[in-house]
């Protein structure tokens, strides 16, 4: 089931998500699934000035959704890198509970760890973006409804859309570690952000458009409790009672 909330501009728009997922994070003992991207640098941005104020994560645990393939930890790219920049260097988490997947070593060991460790820690909440082609995490069109942890090769309109943040698009990988589907629907509450007139025809699809491996956010019906957050721009499309 989907709330949906629209916004002006991308402040409104991460405050929303900021004060969704402070009300979990006040739980205490929780487990947040936490994503990258631009979409949740305001979310971030809010969480961050929150702890200053005395919200705190020390009883907190986290997953991230993914990491690209072949990047090292202080790559300035990597969603590692890109994690403690914009969240975990400034709040209050144990280290020990932060969890991201590696991108580096063995990478079906890697991924068979961590769908370990996912199975057994269920998330409280996972924040989402969207893909302009409607994939969630990196789970590209045609990625199985039942995939778990697994290593992906990225379409080249998401290596397009991702190339603002490398010097060139033949900086950008080819593939990447990801949570599967399965384990996105695994989460208790799912918090899905998106900005901008590129992610309006995924978010229609997410929101009206028959459910189907083709579209990986469709399945994103079938879960119980969606809060989606746009701006007006990534809602221009979907229809209004």
């Amino acid at each position: 089931m989907f709330k949906v909330f629209v916004y002006d501009d991308y402040e409104g728009l991460s405050q929303k998500a900021f004060e969704v997922m402070e009300e979990v994070v006040k739980q205490g003992k929780v487990t947040l699934g936490l994503a990258t991207g631009s979409s949740p640098v305001g979310l971030y941005k809010r969480l961050v000035e929150a702890h200053k104020e005395g919200l705190s994560f020390k009883d907190v645990q986290s997953f991230n959704l993914d990491e690209y393939v072949g990047l090292s930890k202080d790559h300035d790219q990597s969603y590692y890198h890109f994690m403690f920049e914009h969240l975990f260097k400034h709040v209050d988490f144990n280290l020990d509970n932060v969890h991201l997947p590696k991108g580096e070593g063995s990478l079906e060991e890697v991924a068979a760890e961590y769908e370990s460790m996912l199975s057994q820690n269920p998330q409280d909440l996972q924040l989402l973006g969207i893909g302009s082609n409607g994939h969630i995490g990196f789970n590209e069109p045609g990625t199985s409804f039942d995939s778990t942890v697994h290593v992906i090769r990225l379409k080249e309109e998401t290596r397009q859309d991702n190339a603002r943040f490398f010097n060139s698009i033949d900086e950008v990988p080819h593939f990447a570690i990801t949570m599967g589907i399965k384990d996105i629907l695994r989460a208790k509450k799912i918090l899905l952000v998106a900005s901008g007139k590129n992610k309006a025809m995924a978010i229609k699809e997410m929101l009206e458009g028959k459910i189907r491996e083709e579209v990986p956010c469709t399945i994103l019906q079938n879960h119980p409790d969606v809060v989606v957050v746009l701006d007006k721009e990534a809602a221009s499309l979907i229809k209004h009672d």
